[in-house]
């Protein structure tokens, strides 16, 4: 494991080199196929050295971080063209990229939220540094305060466990049951707001407008799976406590998901959009996750993984459209069939694997979420049928709205599209519909 941080730790010098942009980007696409190479699924640590290992949880959010994160390099071609302070931009993708990879291979529940907690910094910088409006100040604010009010808690949580247990590893702390109430919410709460489960989402969709299309692209690959991710680290010995209060959180998450596709709906920004659908997603990972059953756990996991790649290729749909119109309305972001008409294909795409359908990642993660969640209780058949019926709405409405009408009449010209961003999306496009072939991968590691 160290290995891998370490080939991640040497490429801080090569940011502040003359001209190694892409080169630095080579070489995080060189780490990441080592890591494919490294592919050990089992659902024991592997590869442990000192504090960090990975199990199969681990191995599947690492491997997208580093391809995210390469993804991000390749999509941020504008802060490179106008040196807008390239150094400085890869320098913070680099530590965040080190922060996360360490977040996802701690064994010790410590160094996890350590962790967890400081890839909120890097992100702050890319969001206040290289966003676009003014506003971006008010999203930062959101965003950090929004995940200190419930992580002080946590570390309270942390702390008691260690006196309790004597030990901060995972897998020993799998051993115990604990049955103290207060110790469950302040263990989840930290993870519902990073997830974001409705009601503490707000912060979401305005980082998500604010950021530049490599901080939107981070916060929907990986940061939204931190929180899944940690909840699938702690309830190994919170179940009884889960029995007795997950009910909760599954309601306001399917109930919350129907309402923010509702929301999507009256969305006229493109980034908002998506945004709000991301939250939607996530609100069925989280429902899932929380029945506690092996159809959830597994189906949660496989839709984080989905939900990243699918999500990260919409918002950089958005930004190639919004450097050729300058804007990310709706209303101007019309005909783009006329104007950008090999960029279709990737919209359509994009869009199907949004809305899950085959041979999509993200449909055997929804089909598992929902035998989980329906398996739990029938009642929530009624909310899961308007969901999985709004999020084809909504991505309807993105996919129509954008392609079909006339071209908006500012636009006075034709863009084929750079290769790089035919790259860029076959990138997200393919890991997507690729991996579906490798499911036992994410449905036999529990």
């Amino acid at each position: 494991m160290l290995k891998v941080i370490f080939m991640i730790f040497f490429l801080f010098p090569l940011c502040f080199m003359k001209n190694l942009y892409w080169m630095v980007q080579s070489f995080m696409f060189l780490i990441s196929f080592l890591l494919i190479l490294m592919n050990m699924y089992s659902n024991y640590f592997m590869s442990i050295s000192y504090l960090f290992g990975m199990d199969m949880i681990s191995y599947g959010l690492i491997l997208l971080s580093l391809w995210i994160v390469a993804l991000m390099m390749m999509a941020s071609e504008s802060v490179f063209k106008y040196n807008n302070y390239t150094n400085l931009f890869m320098f913070n993708l680099i530590l965040l990229l080190v922060l996360l990879v360490l977040t996802f291979s701690s064994m010790n529940l410590f160094m996890f939220y350590l962790f967890f907690e400081s890839s909120l910094i890097p992100t702050l910088f890319l969001i206040l540094g290289w966003g676009y409006q003014p506003e971006r100040l008010q999203a930062g604010v959101y965003l950090l305060f929004y995940t200190l009010l419930v992580s002080l808690p946590m570390l309270i949580g942390i702390f008691y466990l260690y006196k309790m247990a004597n030990t901060m590893n995972f897998y020993l702390l799998n051993n115990f049951m604990f049955n103290y109430e207060i110790l469950y919410f302040s263990l989840v709460m930290a993870f519902l707001v990073k997830m974001p489960m409705f009601l503490v989402h707000l912060w979401l969709p305005k980082a998500h407008v604010e950021a530049p299309v490599s901080g939107s692209m981070i916060l929907a690959g990986i940061m939204l799976k931190l929180g899944g991710y940690g909840l699938l680290r702690v309830f190994p010995f919170l179940q009884m406590l889960g029995l007795k209060f997950n009910y909760i959180w599954i309601s306001i998450s399917l109930v919350g998901g129907v309402l923010v596709s509702l929301t999507c709906l009256c969305q006229t920004d493109l980034k908002a959009l998506i945004a709000y659908s991301s939250v939607a997603h996530m609100g069925i990972v989280l429902a899932g996750l929380m029945t506690l059953t092996y159809m959830g756990i597994c189906g949660s996991y496989t839709l984080m993984i989905a939900h990243g790649l699918c999500s990260s290729g919409l918002f950089c749909l958005a930004n190639i459209t919004y450097e050729r119109m300058g804007s990310r309305s709706l209303l101007i972001n019309k005909g783009l069939l006329n104007f950008m008409p090999s960029m279709s294909l990737w919209w359509f795409l994009l869009s199907s694997a949004n809305m899950a359908a085959p041979p999509t990642l993200n449909l055997l993660g929804e089909i598992s979420l929902i035998n989980s969640i329906v398996s739990w209780s029938w009642l929530t058949m009624l909310m899961l049928s308007l969901l999985s019926f709004f999020s084809a709405a909504y991505t309807l409405y993105l996919y129509a709205y954008s392609q079909h009408g006339k071209v908006f009449s500012g636009v006075y010209s034709f863009s084929g599209g750079k290769v790089r961003e035919y790259l860029l999306l076959f990138l997200h496009w393919f890991p997507l519909n690729l991996l579906i072939l490798k499911s036992d991968m994410c449905m036999l590691w529990l």
